[in-house]
C-alpha cells in the first residue's frame, strides 16, 4: 500500500530532496510540499494525506501550530515533526498539539522512511536521543499504579514512548501482535486516552513510567 505524503519545510532544498527522494520510493507518494503551513488546515482537508512531515520554526503558523490545526480537521493524519530542536519544551508541547512522532533532521533517509512506516503501523517514532529525553524525564517516577497499569502494560508503555511499533513491541516481548494491541486498548482506557500519542504526552507530563 502507497503511503500518501505532504510536507511542511521552509528550507527549500531540503524540502524538495525530501520530496525527491520520497517520489522515487515505490511505497509513497508526495501530494504537496509547501515553505510555511499557514494553510495547513485546508490543505489536509483537501489532499487528505496519510502522512505530514512538519519543520517547527517556519515563517508564520509554528509547525506546533500547524500540527494543532491539522488533527483538528483530519485526526487521521499522522503528523511526524521533522526538526532540528532537541529541548524537552518544543517536544512536549509537539505532543500535546497532537504530533505522533519527532525526528531530528540529521536523521538518515532510510531511518526516516522507517519511521513513517512504523507511524502507520500505530508507532510513536522518535530520534534515539529524543527518546532518551523523553526516558530521562521518568527519574522522579509517581507510582504507575495510580493508574493501575500492570506490569505488562508498564513495559508496552515504556516501549511505546521509544517509538516501537506495535510490531517491534510484540516482538521485544516475545509476545503476539494482537497482545500488544490488547494490552495498549487496556492502557488507553486506564490513562483515560484515546491513541498512542496522547498516552506518550500524558505519560511524560505525569512522569508515569
Amino acid at each position: 500500500m502507497v503511503t500518501s505524503v505532504i510536507l511542511f519545510e521552509d528550507n527549500d532544498r531540503l524540502r524538495e530532496s525530501l520530496a525527491y527522494l520520497l517520489d522515487n520510493d515505490e511505497a509513497f507518494t508526495v501530494l504537496a510540499h509547501f515553505n510555511n503551513c499557514n494553510n495547513a488546515a485546508f490543505t489536509i482537508t483537501e489532499l487528505q494525506p496519510d502522512t505530514v512531515l512538519m519543520d517547527i520554526d517556519m515563517p508564520g503558523l509554528s509547525g506546533i501550530q500547524g500540527v494543532a490545526a491539522i488533527k483538528a480537521v483530519r485526526p487521521q493524519t499522522a503528523v511526524i515533526m521533522y526538526t532540528v530542536f532537541e529541548d524537552d519544551d518544543r517536544l512536549f508541547q509537539c505532543l500535546c498539539a497532537g504530533a505522533d512522532g519527532y525526528l531530528l533532521k540529521k536523521t538518515p533517509p532510510a531511518q526516516l522512511f522507517s519511521a513513517i512506516h512504523d507511524v502507520m503501523q500505530g508507532g510513536a517514532p522518535m530520534s534515539p536521543i529524543i527518546a532518551r529525553k523523553v526516558l530521562a524525564s521518568f527519574k522522579h517516577k509517581q507510582n504507575p499504579q495510580q493508574y493501575n497499569l500492570s506490569h505488562r502494560e508498564t513495559e508496552v508503555l515504556e516501549l511505546l514512548i521509544k517509538g516501537y511499533s506495535i510490531k517491534i513491541i510484540a516482538s521485544e516481548l516475545s509476545v503476539a501482535f494482537d497482545t500488544v494491541r490488547s494490552h495498549l486498548k487496556n492502557i488507553y482506557q486506564k490513562l483515560h486516552v484515546s491513541c498512542g500519542k496522547e498516552a506518550i504526552a500524558k505519560a511524560i507530563n505525569e512522569k508515569i513510567v
